[in-house]
């Protein structure tokens, strides 16, 4: 019998998941809202020490975004890339890697009982009992988890170029149903099996080649991609 094994009632943790869902969704809306009022304010009074609070803010906002799973962060530094140009590109890649930085921190220092607190509101009772193997496990002991599950074949290049495959998922298209940049991190940080020096300095060049091409050719490479 395990610590962990009573479920909320169903509606008693759905409605504890919607709640902390909304209040989410309210504090980004509210955020996008005041960047809206501010940015059009600006423009009225033609206020150039304004406009780049705004501009400062909306940063500070895509990197708040970046770090939440199945929010499309990366669409958002893309459009960012093409309304402000090469101009912003440096800015853009230093937020990005913060975001998806502060997304795999999170992951790799959040309790496992936190995280399985709100698998069992979902009532997910195969991803429950999957926190429940991980939390015990050493670093090794999760690789030989992950390895053991595969075909023979492929399990030596999964343990050995994780750090390559993790640098892919970040480019790789339709990555938002698997949560997107922030969903991938946070779930490398949580999963134990990557050292944090390591996901930070995969993360640093994972993100770097798009911002690159922007700052050294413009946005019209964007649309080229």
């Amino acid at each position: 019998m395990s610590e962990y094994d009573d479920f909320p009632p169903w509606h008693i943790g759905l409605a504890r998941f919607a709640v902390k869902l909304a209040v989410v969704a309210t504090l980004v809306f509210a955020t996008l809202s005041l960047l809206d009022w501010a940015q059009a304010r600006a423009q009225v009074i033609g206020s150039d020490s304004l406009m780049f609070g705004v501009l400062a803010g909306l940063l500070l906002v895509y990197v708040l975004l970046l770090a939440v799973p199945f929010v499309p962060g990366i669409e958002i530094g893309l459009s960012l890339l093409l309304m402000k140009g090469a101009d912003i590109a440096p800015v853009v890649y230093v937020a990005t890697v913060l975001g998806l930085s502060l997304a795999f921190t999170v992951g790799h220092i959040v309790p496992y009982r936190w995280l399985h607190a709100t698998m069992a509101d979902l009532r997910l009772k195969r991803a429950c009992a999957l926190i429940e193997r991980l939390e015990p496990m050493t670093h090794e002991q999760r690789l030989d988890h992950l390895t053991n599950r595969l075909p023979k074949a492929i399990a030596p290049y999964v343990r050995k170029g994780r750090y390559l495959i993790f640098a892919v998922m970040f480019s790789m298209p339709g990555n938002a149903v698997v949560g997107g940049g922030g969903g991938i991190a946070f779930i490398a940080g949580f999963s134990r099996l990557f050292r944090p020096w390591a996901a930070y300095l995969t993360i640093l060049l994972a993100v770097l080649p798009v911002p690159l091409l922007v700052w050294l050719f413009g946005e019209g490479v964007i649309a080229l991609r």
